[in-house]
């Protein structure tokens, strides 16, 4: 199966890379299947039902979110409504939609995806991740009813990315890591055949300080003092991400490339 895996897409540049991109990608790569990280798609914080909408409209087959999940009031009630829209699996319980599903893929085959929020240096305390993904990978062994299986590790730090990669090697068919929005050189297909890299970077505008306009970053670097809002970079966005081309009998990873496309960042992609 042919699955790609697209980083956080980052306000208005990052959508307008998406539908610029996606829908020729997905023909000239023939992709089966597509997971579109959203979470800071709308205006940088969090995604909306209309920005979620035209994700889908582009050839995402889901999205998920991250720590953002909500910022966006109207997600309250789409998260329910469309089962293409998956928040972290160890959000809070009350929290509405779901963390995983399994779902459809051309040929009768299914795809397991699964997002979980990392503890290291996040703004706040969320359950355990690994035992979260654990009893879901438990549940759904690769090979079985899924034919692939996606994790996206919502995580700042490197090392608990890694460490989760390790963690689901020889039970998923891709560990990809988003949040820090920069894409990270360790692509690799780990011992027990899952694909693994450590951040899929961004879709948006690396003329930036991690997709947000420049001054105002700079300025409270350089000051220590706030002045105005973080607003989106709005220049040219580059399209990044994973793919993974897995093995439909065992769910194994059996080749991956970095995705870069259009933008600043030099071209990559599948042979």
């Amino acid at each position: 199966m042919r699955c790609l895996f697209l980083g956080d897409v980052m306000g208005r540049a990052g959508r307008a890379a998406i539908t610029e991109h996606l829908p020729r990608l997905r023909a000239d790569w023939r992709l089966d299947f597509v997971v579109v990280n959203g979470e800071n798609a709308s205006n940088g914080m969090g995604l909306s039902r209309d920005h979620a909408r035209l994700l889908f409209d582009a050839g995402a087959d889901v999205v998920t979110l991250g720590d953002h999940a909500f910022d966006q009031k109207d997600m309250l009630q789409a998260i329910e409504q469309d089962p293409r829209i998956l928040r972290p699996l160890n959000y809070a319980k009350s929290a509405p939609g779901k963390g995983y599903r399994v779902f459809d893929a051309p040929g009768g085959r299914k795809v397991l995806v699964l997002q979980v929020l990392g503890q290291v240096f996040m703004k706040r305390p969320f359950d355990d991740p690994f035992s979260a993904v654990d009893a879901v990978l438990r549940a759904h062994p690769r090979g079985g009813l899924a034919q692939a299986i996606i994790v996206d590790v919502h995580c700042e730090a490197t090392s608990e990315k890694m460490a989760m990669g390790h963690f689901c090697d020889g039970r998923a068919s891709l560990v990809v890591g988003t949040h820090t929005h920069v894409p990270t050189a360790d692509n690799m297909i780990l011992p027990g055949g899952t694909a693994y890299l450590s951040d899929a970077g961004m879709c948006g505008d690396y003329h930036s300080v991690i997709g947000m306009e420049k001054a105002e970053p700079l300025r409270r670097f350089i000051t220590g003092m706030p002045k105005g809002r973080f607003t989106p970079a709005t220049g040219a966005a580059t399209l990044s991400g994973v793919y993974v081309e897995t093995d439909d009998r065992t769910g194994a990873a059996l080749s991956t490339s970095m995705v870069r496309v259009g933008g600043h960042l030099v071209p990559s992609g599948p042979e």
